[in-house]
């Protein structure tokens, strides 16, 4: 049974983990397999119309909601860094707890060359 075909013909964005990563992703849905969800996005580049379509399998997303556009462009930049920020704050916390609160990247010494 397609758990989300709700959704179909709309813009959404979802929000999927890869790994210990939590990404986001916005187009137009544009299919439920019932295994997983279609995205499609397109987009002009060098003059050229693109397409781009994924796939996300359903026990990668976190959250799926569809997307309003404001015709108020400044309340809605601000609204999405402030989302933005959130989103990082999280996934460095996630990072942070996973790896025991070590530092993501450990500097390398200098080591003396030997003979």
């Amino acid at each position: 049974m397609a758990r989300y075909s709700a959704f179909l013909g709309r813009r959404v964005e979802v929000h999927y983990r890869a790994s210990d990563i939590l990404l986001p992703a916005s187009g137009i849905f544009v299919a439920d397999s019932g295994r997983s969800i279609f995205l499609e996005q397109s987009f002009v580049q060098r003059g050229q119309q693109k397409h781009f379509r994924w796939e996300i399998p359903y026990q990668y997303i976190v959250r799926l909601q569809e997307k309003v556009e404001d015709e108020s462009g400044g309340s809605a930049n601000a609204k999405a860094s402030a989302i933005s920020t959130e989103l990082k704050d999280q996934v460095s916390s996630a990072a942070a707890s996973a790896s025991g609160g070590a530092p993501a990247l450990l500097p390398l010494r200098n080591r003396p060359k030997t003979a």
